[in-house]
């Protein structure tokens, strides 16, 4: 059980080379299982190690332990990083995605501590948004974000999911 002396044990960081990549695709599996059982294939879903590193490779890999143990990920692109959708490629925006907690720590607000690192991230490389997309049929996830102040910009299709995308931003509050 999750309580707050293990809270006071928890690590975000950068993921680093002695880090598991095999550790790191175990988890995005995990935690895209259940959003797999509904029939979305998520690319964490599914990926395999070789496309695990490639993806933390164009990307700050930002990882979260509790006494060694991964329990969460997400991946922060900056404004500077290129994509494959218009709207992420604006010099404005910087975006985040292969986010994921392990089930047994979800819903403890342990995902929100990530999103908050990605955002404070974005910040620092003067960003004006932060995006990220799901599946359109995900709307408990949609529901999550817009609880976080994202907002609804525009479909997408990836060539490899198979469901439509809603890109979601959000506005961030700059040192201007």
């Amino acid at each position: 059980m999750f309580n707050n002396d293990k809270l006071s044990k928890l690590v975000i960081r950068q993921f680093n080379n002695s880090d598991s990549l095999e550790e790191l695709t175990s988890l995005l599996h995990k935690s895209y299982k259940k959003l797999a059982d509904q029939g979305f294939r998520f690319h964490a879903s599914h990926q395999d190690i070789h496309t695990t590193k490639q993806r933390i490779e164009n990307a700050e890999c930002y990882v979260m332990t509790i006494e060694n143990k991964l329990i969460g990920t997400i991946s922060y692109r900056s404004p500077a990083a290129k994509d494959e959708h218009p709207y992420y490629d604006q010099p404005f925006v910087a975006s985040f995605g292969q986010f994921a907690v392990d089930p047994e720590y979800q819903e403890m607000g342990l995902g929100s501590k990530l999103i908050d690192t990605a955002e404070k991230c974005a910040v620092r490389d003067g960003a004006e948004e932060i995006a990220i997309d799901t599946a359109e049929g995900a709307t408990n996830l949609i529901e999550y974000y817009n609880k976080r102040g994202y907002r609804f910009v525009t479909y997408t299709q990836w060539e490899v999911t198979n469901y439509r995308s809603v890109i979601l931003a959000k506005r961030l509050k700059t040192h201007q």
